[in-house]
């Protein structure tokens, strides 16, 4: 197995692979303009996964740095899954300073519930008292 660095340098990230997975291969992101995506990276606090210096994983983080935080854009490259990645990527997630002590951390996913729950993650508590504004066709509609 190889040996995944993990790091949150932007300079490093490979946007336009980032960009191609989230617009071709992710449940939700399909279709995302690469523009959009650069602005979220540039909003948020990144982690790239590398293998010999190629990016492999991907994961971003928008929070306020005090109470609040949301997990988005998880991933591990198809050829790369299975070998423990995800959990380095979460373990490195959890583990940074800026994200120590907030009041609530939220995160959106239909396949991993298990790999979140190692983290302390659970369907909401409250349910009723989240409300979401959705617009899941945004990115094919061309309204993005």
């Amino acid at each position: 197995m190889s040996f995944l660095t993990i790091n949150c340098n932007k300079a490093e990230l490979d946007v336009p692979a980032i960009h191609h997975f989230l617009s071709t291969q992710s449940t939700w992101a399909i279709g995302i303009p690469l523009a959009t995506v650069q602005r979220a990276i540039d909003h948020s606090l990144c982690f790239g996964g590398y293998i010999d210096g190629r990016q492999v994983a991907f994961a971003r983080v928008v929070s306020d740095y005090a109470t609040f935080a949301y997990l988005v854009d998880v991933y591990v490259l198809e050829q790369h899954r299975g070998k423990g990645y995800s959990k380095r990527l979460m373990d490195a997630v959890m583990a940074h300073t800026d994200l120590q002590g907030l009041r609530r951390f939220l995160l959106a996913t239909s396949t991993a519930h298990g790999l979140y729950a190692q983290y302390g993650f659970t369907p909401a508590l409250r349910p009723a008292s989240l409300m979401e504004r959705y617009v899941p066709d945004l990115y094919q509609s061309g309204k993005a």
